[in-house]
């Protein structure tokens, strides 16, 4: 590949201005990422939940249905919005909310087994919740998440551009030279050594997290696409008067899917989902495809099912990128690379800041001074 000066001055540029746009929003994502990449570990910590009772291996769940009866006589002045099974540990965690397009959640949560309350608030008042909308959205709900989805986008950019003219700009020096006299220059080589490093870590996140910001509309487009169809044959029915039993439902869906596991319900609601139906999301049962989820839709009158179709590609993408940016899928081990690269980035978008305050920078200057003729020559990138 023929290199010139022009065009390292470019990818220059490109690098220097996108790294400024985005290094701020960056920083903030890293230190307000940390912590979430240990969010298994810190939430009970944290949130001082209240545990289930000690149960023998293979005890039998309760009823969802008299748990949904319960929560909602709790809370009579909202509906309810969906069912969560807890992973982790024998908890089912009910959602209300007051009003079809939720912004606020209101939730009860249920010992599985022995179907008794365990603990009833709201959703995100606690720190690591607070943490995740400031690191996703900056609590600007979509509006912030598209924003850090471009910001995201830029680091993807700065990263490229940086490797570009990483190439030229040390094909005299070893890789790793670490110069320490004068101070910029060694933060120099700093943010150099360390962004070569980290450079495919940060590319999946940084691609990861532009996929993340775009799950809203993704699952929007996704619903424009597919209910009208399925929804047809309902068009002109009267709305539906009684809601059928939710454990049946979770049955139906065992009994056509029964490789998936059951993870939540969406109750009927005109504006995210249908108006008719369980929305019910089941995942796979070994380490890739508990990562990917298909939908059920089983009619809330007759219990029948009326789709159990997977996920179009963007969305399958979308559902691998999530566990990827946290790290959050191989464990404890992994948790802790992901969290020593974390802090990696840091220094790098951190020693990126310095430099450009400290300018001219060593990058400047050799730009200046470089001949077209010292470029033009062949080099591997």
């Amino acid at each position: 590949m023929i290199v010139t000066a022009a065009k390292v001055k470019t990818w220059y540029r490109v690098h220097k201005w996108t790294s400024l746009i985005c290094t701020l929003f960056l920083l903030m994502a890293c230190v307000t990422g940390f912590p979430l990449i240990f969010h298994d570990e810190l939430g009970p910590l944290l949130n001082h939940e209240v545990r289930p009772a000690e149960m023998p291996a293979g005890s039998p769940s309760a009823s969802i249905d008299r748990m949904v009866e319960q929560a909602k006589r709790r809370m009579p002045e909202m509906m309810p919005y969906s069912v969560f099974l807890d992973d982790d540990e024998p908890r089912v965690l009910v959602y209300f909310t007051p009003t079809p397009k939720p912004k606020k959640f209101q939730r009860v949560v249920f010992d599985a087994h022995t179907g008794q309350p365990l603990e009833q608030g709201p959703l995100g008042k606690d720190l690591l919740s607070r943490l995740l909308l400031l690191h996703s959205a900056l609590f600007l709900e979509l509006p912030g998440e598209l924003l850090m989805g471009l910001m995201a986008l830029l680091f993807v950019i700065s990263l490229v551009s940086g490797a570009l003219v990483y190439g030229p700009f040390m094909r005299r020096l070893s890789f790793g030279t670490y110069r320490t006299q004068p101070a910029r220059l060694r933060w120099f080589d700093l943010h150099n050594l360390l962004g070569m490093t980290a450079l495919a870590w940060m590319l999946v996140v940084g691609t990861t997290g532009v996929m993340n910001a775009l799950s809203t509309p993704l699952f929007g487009l996704w619903r424009a696409q597919v209910m009208p169809k399925l929804l047809a044959s309902y068009a002109g029915k009267p709305p539906v008067g009684h809601l059928g039993s939710v454990d049946d439902a979770f049955t139906e869906t065992a009994r056509l899917l029964p490789n998936r596991q059951v993870t939540s319900l969406l109750f009927p609601n005109a504006i995210i989902a249908s108006p008719r139906h369980y929305v019910i999301w089941t995942k796979g049962t070994s380490p890739v495809t508990s990562r990917l989820f298909t939908p059920v839709l089983i009619d809330v009158e007759n219990g029948k099912a009326t789709v159990a179709d997977g996920l179009p590609w963007y969305l399958r993408t979308l559902e691998v990128c999530r566990p990827l940016h946290f790290g959050d899928y191989g464990g404890l081990p992994l948790k802790v690379i992901w969290a020593l690269f974390d802090l990696i980035a840091i220094v790098v978008l951190g020693s990126g800041v310095y430099l450009w305050l400290s300018r001219k920078s060593g990058v400047e200057r050799w730009l200046e001074n470089v001949s077209q003729s010292e470029l033009r020559e062949e080099v591997s990138l």
